[in-house]
């Protein structure tokens, strides 16, 4: 039977039962908005709360860790080697924090083609002096243009310049939490104590905050030659090398590379902050599954509706198949009139959809725990979107196929002789 014909028998049910239609049409497009919001604002969440950690966590990590000698002065004995050994007190290894020839290592990494870029760190424990009290924190010495550049260090310094430290010598950019405990101000002269008990004073030329308290209240950074000088250590002296991939996915391959080939300890981000992978994994199900329920659910609407538009159009269908449309005919008149709500309220689910994405993105959220954030998080990934178009297409197709089967197999000639 002619296409043209079909559409136009179509649009003349759909008009006939304009009010039903619009009330369908209307279920899809709540649902698509919805669908649309909800994952937009649940991965959007997710990629705020992974990057307070993820922006400044490197995708590799190579440092030298502190553990037990594994290989026990008794083993070595030859006479001993097939008897049972039981040690007790097991001591660390006595080898040095450092990473060995960390320069030489540097400058290999930089040269593979994988890399991004690399951020050399040394993590120092020291004690802060607050009078008589000593407060326990940690000041990460850094390379500022390569934090910057890398991990964003810049974003989370609230307070003064994170370039400070490279231009101002024996300077300190103190985590928010340990600031407020020292009651110091930007200006301010701050003493430490070093394990070895050597006391500095370092001038406060910021304020860090990273959004985890904990964290900020025990932090602090420093460039890498002020603490060189706070550890009476060499230029060489380099505790962390911290790298960013091109492909974050070869982190575990590329670490355990790196160790072996450079004798040291490696930490991929995978195994680093396995947590927060689980923890977006399970938001991200629950949003999609939130959202096809939705769409299922305006499915059963439709489907009760081309029903109910089916009993009522009996006479309709059985004249167009007593004037020579075939069941197949009248099948594609009623899919059509399905595929037509489902396309058209899924357009309009999306653009519903994208609107209110944009009044939720807009929304103010301040809060001092995340400085960098303004207004409620969204994502505005493409593939939400294609997603809601083609489940809306998907669950209108359902739910017309059986009422248009049914429609189908209408027998003329029972219908007019019941009438």
């Amino acid at each position: 039977m002619n296409n043209k014909l079909i559409v136009n028998i179509a649009i003349s049910l759909l008009l006939a039962r304009l009010k039903q239609t619009v009330v369908a049409a209307v279920g899809v497009t709540f649902s698509i908005m919805m669908f649309i919001t909800l994952l937009g604002f649940m991965n959007g969440l997710n990629d705020m709360l992974d990057g307070l950690i993820l922006n400044r966590t490197p995708h590799v990590r190579l440092y030298n860790d502190i553990k037990p000698e594994p290989n026990q002065a008794i083993n070595r004995v030859k006479e001993l080697k097939n008897t049972y050994h039981f040690i007790n007190r097991i001591k660390s290894s006595g080898s040095r924090k450092e990473i060995y020839n960390s320069l030489a290592i540097m400058h290999a990494i930089q040269q593979d083609p994988r890399v991004l870029g690399l951020a050399p760190k040394i993590n120092a424990p020291v004690f802060f002096n607050d009078g008589s009290i000593e407060i326990t924190g940690v000041i990460n010495g850094v390379d500022v243009e390569a934090e910057n550049k890398l991990f964003f260090f810049n974003d989370y310094v609230t307070k003064g310049n994170s370039a400070d430290l490279k231009t101002i010598s024996n300077s300190i950019i103190l985590g928010k939490g340990l600031a407020e405990k020292l009651l110091a101000n930007i200006g301010d002269v701050v003493s430490i104590t070093t394990s070895q008990g050597e006391r500095f004073s370092l001038k406060v030329v910021g304020y860090f905050q990273s959004g985890l308290m904990d964290l900020d209240k025990v932090q602090s950074f420093a460039s890498i030659n002020t603490t060189q000088k706070i550890l009476g250590k060499g230029n060489q002296y380099i505790t962390d090398i911290q790298v960013k991939l091109k492909d974050i996915k070869q982190a575990p391959a590329i670490a355990k590379e790196y160790g072996q080939l450079y004798g040291c300890d490696a930490e991929d981000i995978q195994t680093a902050n396995s947590q927060f992978e689980t923890g977006s994994s399970v938001r991200s199900i629950i949003s999609y599954a939130v959202g096809i329920t939705l769409l299922i659910v305006a499915g059963f609407g439709i489907y009760n509706i081309l029903n109910m538009m089916i009993f009522e159009k009996m006479e309709s269908i059985a004249i167009l198949k007593a004037t020579g449309f075939s069941g197949k005919d009248v099948k594609r008149v009623f899919m059509f009139i399905a595929l037509s709500i489902g396309f058209f309220g899924g357009l309009a689910g999306l653009f519903f959809g994208f609107v209110l994405s944009s009044v939720v993105d807009n929304i103010p959220f301040n809060t001092a725990a995340l400085p960098t954030i303004t207004t409620f998080p969204v994502n505005y990934n493409l593939f939400f979107y294609i997603i809601g178009f083609v489940f809306s297409l998907i669950t209108t197709y359902f739910a017309g196929y059986f009422p248009s089967k049914k429609a189908g197999k209408v027998d003329p000639v029972v219908i007019i002789r019941g009438k």
